[in-house]
């Protein structure tokens, strides 16, 4: 579903990645490992058009990303969950997911209510603050949200930039537990996480990264048992 080949990115005059590649297959959750300042992010945002790649290709159910813009990219089921989760906090919950709406190709109102209460299934904690302002909610509701608000959306694939930072255990195993869930609903992900442990307790295969390159992939449970886990990532 998702292909990304020889990329190369960076900021300005500073390059980040030096030729990239992975792949995530439709239906798999792929776990993205590695410390800080590594190039994670910054493979996410050139992965949702945010980014313009200097060299690569990034191919997502046969379309060319490289040369699309975010809004593009999203219509066609690219979903970002970024690592600051960038809901609004002014807007209440109702708002904030509706607003996830705007992305999808069809906005109806069929649609919207289907999608909601989709959302409310699996977090019923937003349905109960619905008309809460964002700012309101605790950092784990708010991780909620803005995972359902790309769920609104209809996303097919979802990028997730370190959905478990800086949350409450309990939190950590429901953002665990909903990568789950949303592999069984079909729903492809790319997770990027520090928490080795909980990323592939819950990822199918994984990739590690280190200064802009990848240096191991391999099934979780390979990844789970090697000394290069260990040794790249403190695990």
């Amino acid at each position: 579903m998702l292909r990304i080949r020889d990329l190369h990115a960076g900021y300005g005059a500073t390059p980040i990645l030096f030729g990239v590649a992975l792949e995530v297959r439709a239906g798999e959750a792929v776990a993205l490992l590695g410390k800080n300042g590594m190039g994670k992010t910054t493979l996410m945002k050139t992965a949702i058009g945010f980014l313009k790649p200097t060299r690569g290709s990034i191919e997502f159910d046969g379309h060319e990303l490289t040369r699309l813009a975010p809004h593009a990219i999203a219509r066609l089921g690219v979903g970002l969950v970024p690592e600051s989760r960038r809901i609004f906090p002014g807007l209440t919950v109702r708002e904030n997911l509706e607003l996830g709406l705007s992305a999808a190709a069809d906005r109806s109102a069929a649609v919207r209510e289907r999608r909601l209460a989709e959302v409310f299934q699996h977090f019923p904690r937003l349905q109960e603050r619905l008309r809460q302002a964002g700012r309101t909610l605790s950092g784990g509701e708010q991780q909620m949200l803005a995972i359902a608000r790309v769920m609104m959306a209809g996303a097919r694939i979802i990028l997730m930039d370190e959905p478990t930072q800086g949350l409450a255990p309990q939190f950590v195993r429901h953002i665990r537990d909903m990568v789950g869930e949303l592999k069984r609903l079909g729903v492809t992900v790319l997770l990027v996480e520090q928490n080795a442990r909980v990323a592939l307790a819950v990822c199918d295969r994984g990739y590690i990264m280190e200064k802009g390159v990848i240096v191991f992939e391999g099934p979780a449970k390979e990844l789970r048992e090697s000394p290069v886990t260990r040794e790249k990532l403190g695990v």
